[in-house]
């Protein structure tokens, strides 16, 4: 039996997954939780084989910080997002911290089903759609390495680490322990990155992060 837990914070996304997987006899849902942090405690608490998250949730960033909060707990589900927001950036952001797949809520129910039994035998999914882009998405992000660069070059070399750290998804906590920092002066210097890179979120730094090569260090 496949053990399945679902992050969505859309009641009728969750209900519609319950559906799904009601005529499944190998699948069963044993937790779901509407945004990131009760995503890894559930995770944390239920040891699911296989976890779906959606990647804006409470936050623009919600999924992506659970992602990599799940997917460092002792016994690590395969985990894959879940999601409406198809954007290239997204899915080499998402693969490039360890998700198992990228999957649209499009898909059909057999191909879920499908592509979670993939994930329970440790495979990996990618939606056909979204597979077809990644070649041209990698050429185009070559392209934006430059401006990327030019853009983290401008920041001191503490702005840069904050950044870097975003990149991986780690909270203004997990930063301040990371740097011997507070969380009130990670806060500051977060706010400060936003603004000097031109930022609306802290999705946005990590994308930057993600195609200034800070990922890779």
């Amino acid at each position: 039996m496949i053990k399945l837990m679902f992050a969505d914070d859309e009641d009728l996304v969750r209900a519609s997954l319950r559906g799904m997987m009601a005529g499944a006899p190998d699948i069963e849902v044993v937790g779901e939780a509407n945004d990131g942090r009760s995503a890894v405690e559930t995770a944390r608490r239920l040891h699911p084989d296989v976890v779906l998250l959606d990647i804006k949730m409470r936050a623009p960033d919600d999924g992506i910080r659970a992602l990599r909060a799940i997917l460092e707990l002792p016994s690590p589900p395969a985990a894959a997002m879940l999601t409406t927001f198809d954007v290239d950036e997204y899915v080499s952001l998402a693969l490039r911290l360890g998700a198992n797949g990228f999957l649209l809520k499009d898909i059909e129910p057999a191909a879920l089903l499908r592509a979670i039994r993939d994930l329970a035998r440790g495979g990996a999914v990618l939606d056909p759609g979204v597979a077809a882009r990644m070649v041209r998405a990698h050429r185009e992000g070559q392209r934006a390495a430059q401006p990327a660069r030019k853009l983290l070059a401008s920041l001191s070399e503490r702005e840069r680490e904050v950044v870097g750290l975003i990149g991986q998804g780690l909270s203004n906590a997990e930063i301040g322990g990371r740097l011997h920092l507070s969380e009130a002066t990670v806060k500051g210097y977060v706010s400060a990155v936003l603004s000097k890179i031109g930022a609306a979120n802290r999705v946005q730094a990590a994308l930057l992060a993600y195609r200034g090569g800070l990922l890779d260090q």
